[in-house]
């Protein structure tokens, strides 16, 4: 919904929120993913907890609540709550404030006073974390805090010991160091947000008065929204991938007019250092594992030089597929998100033409669409929109465009084969296919929550829920990696099965699921059968699997009719049950990956 993408209007968003959450519960019927979040308030609470629920079902959450009472976040937090416990919340968020720290030094107080007024906020707040994270097993997210909005010494209050602006820059590092050591745990930056929006008008003290809201009540939208980008990106709601315009985007002019020679990049003129700071922001973004691509109305000689100037930042191995023609942009978007097997709604489109992004948005659906204008706010538009808010980077996420470039060469090399199966041989694949291990629970719980196309059940798991599987003696878990000749493919695949409670020669897969990067490899079945061995060492003799119908997985509807499972039954909704009847005779399904032999060179 357009009303709530950055840049919004705070305050339309304000008075519209009853139709605004009307327009998006009829408009998302039976596609949100449901998830109950506890608000523990240092502050009033109740626009908060209204804005964030309209963010939230923007990004496809439909969130349930708990709220504390004014100022009870501690007394809700730290103790044994019969309430909280019933609710079982799958996030908590902790609303505090600037005026939740009760005590700030005096100048009288020595530097010994100081640093245990400083460690008494610091274990509280700790204290409280640990509580919540050994009894509720969920997410937490914790405001740091905005600066005070006075400054008693000036500018020395930055530096000064006794300084407030001193003590909240001290308290919110250690706050940022406990983030850094827990996981599952997140800050939302309050000193950041309320920094960008204003602080002498964040913290207006009206407001906090009259109502006892800290934040002031148009800023509202504001971290709420920042609230909703973190629990979506834990939820696998990011996007994936740049689908980029060249011309007056990357740089400035119409290159197969002008010529690359005479287009605005690099350092000669501002409009050129304006494009060559946008490039450069978009470079970055490989860090996070979001995939650059080009979709441009060009010749793709013009496109390759403008991109072959000694001063573009961005070079043509920077992106993992390139578009410059002239067909529709909307069919160069699709085109792009089969050849790379993601969906169309995991990208955003940046061009500067608006009736470009006027045809995206009426004819793709759930891409990105930035309203973008002039250069020199390209980065913040693009940055405040929040579309790859991190909660988490992996080794796969730093790695990703190299393992989409190799999978091009894959592709080129099946193309020399007239044998599929010699071709998957020529490979070399091998595969690790194990136990879930600590060493990959955070990329396992990530796949959990950004697969949707090959996924049986899509049934989304926190890290947390992630450790307590692993653990669980009841369920049989397994990952696969993947590498070959090319290079390593990482964590791709996830299966969890639960041991029936009172048939315990009984299993049931709750989740499977594999990444669409490496389709068509046999990496399905070698999982199967490393999964079927497993469930022989425990007793199982048969194993059912559910197929659960969205509008993303019908890739996967026959699966398990193709791992030789029968279906036993099925809905008019297209739910269906499969079983396996498992013997000592099982025959392994795949015979061109190495699975397991040796130390793992995955």
């Amino acid at each position: 919904m357009k009303e709530l993408e950055y840049p919004f209007d705070a305050e339309a968003i304000l008075k519209k929120k009853k139709s605004l959450k009307r327009e998006l519960l009829e408009a998302g019927e039976g596609r949100f993913i449901e998830k109950k979040i506890a608000i523990l308030g240092g502050q009033t609470t109740q626009n908060i907890k209204l804005m964030l629920e309209l963010f939230l079902l923007n990004q496809g959450i439909k969130p349930s609540f708990y709220e504390t009472e004014f100022n009870q976040y501690y007394e809700a937090g730290a103790f044994p709550n019969p309430e909280l416990e019933a609710f079982a919340p799958d996030v908590v968020y902790v609303c505090t404030c600037i005026r939740n720290i009760t005590a700030f030094p005096s100048l009288a107080d020595g530097e010994e006073t100081v640093s245990q007024m400083r460690n008494a906020v610091i274990d509280r707040f700790a204290g409280m974390w640990q509580y919540i994270a050994e009894h509720y097993h969920c997410t937490i997210i914790q405001n740091n805090f905005e600066y005070p909005y006075f400054r008693l010494m000036g500018n020395k209050e930055a530096t000064d010991i006794h300084g407030r602006v001193n003590f909240v820059t001290t308290v919110n590092s250690a706050f940022a160091e406990y983030a850094r050591t827990h996981e599952n745990f997140y800050i939302c930056d309050v000193n950041y947000i309320s920094a960008s929006y204003g602080l002498e008008k964040w913290a207006d003290p009206f407001y906090w008065h009259m109502y006892k809201y800290a934040v002031a009540v148009p800023a509202i939208p504001y971290l709420s929204f920042n609230v909703a980008n973190i629990i979506k990106s834990v939820y696998g709601k990011n996007k994936k991938v740049l689908n980029l315009d060249l011309d007056n985007t990357l740089w400035g002019g119409i290159v197969g007019d002008d010529g690359a020679e005479n287009i605005e990049i690099g350092q000669e003129t501002s409009m050129a250092q304006a494009y060559s700071e946008f490039q450069e922001y978009l470079r970055l973004h490989k860090q996070l594992g979001v995939l650059l691509t080009i979709n441009s109305k060009n010749e793709e000689e013009n496109a390759l030089s403008g991109l072959a100037r000694p001063d573009s930042v961005l070079k043509k191995d920077d992106f993992v597929c390139i578009k410059a023609n002239w067909e529709p942009k909307s069919m160069n978007l699709q085109a792009t998100a089969q050849e790379l097997n993601l969906l169309p709604e995991s990208f955003v489109f940046v061009d500067d033409n608006p009736a470009e992004r006027a045809i995206i948005e009426g004819q793709l659906p759930g891409v990105a669409i930035p309203e973008i204008e002039r250069v020199e706010h390209y980065v913040n538009v693009l940055d405040k929109s929040g579309f790859f808010e991190t909660t988490s980077v992996s080794k796969d996420d730093l790695k990703r465009t190299e393992m989409y470039q190799e999978n091009a060469k894959r592709n080129q090399l099946m193309a020399s084969f007239a044998d599929y199966d010699e071709y998957l041989r020529s490979l070399e694949m091998k595969a690790e296919i194990q136990a879930f291990a600590p060493m990959y629970l955070s990329r396992i719980a990530q796949l959990t929550n950004k697969s949707n196309q090959f996924n049986l059940t899509t049934k989304r798991y926190s890290q947390a829920e992630i450790e307590e599987a692993a653990v669980d003696p009841e369920r049989i878990t397994l990952y696969g990696k993947l590498g070959d000749r090319f290079g390593d493919n990482g964590v791709v695949s996830v299966v969890i099965g639960r041991i029936d409670g009172e048939r315990k020669d009984e299993l049931h897969i709750e989740l499977w699921l594999m990444s669409c990067r490496v389709l068509k490899r046999n990496m399905e079945f070698a999982m199967m059968d490393v999964f079927a061995e497993k469930a022989l060492e425990r007793g199982i003799r048969k194993i059912f699997g559910y197929y659960y119908p969205t509008a993303k997985n019908a890739m996967v509807k026959e699966f398990y009719g193709h791992q030789g499972f029968s279906k036993v039954k099925e809905d008019d909704d297209g739910n269906a049950i499969w079983e396996f009847d498992l013997d000592e005779n099982y025959q392994n399904k795949q015979t061109v990956i190495a699975v397991n032999e040796g130390p793992s060179e995955a």
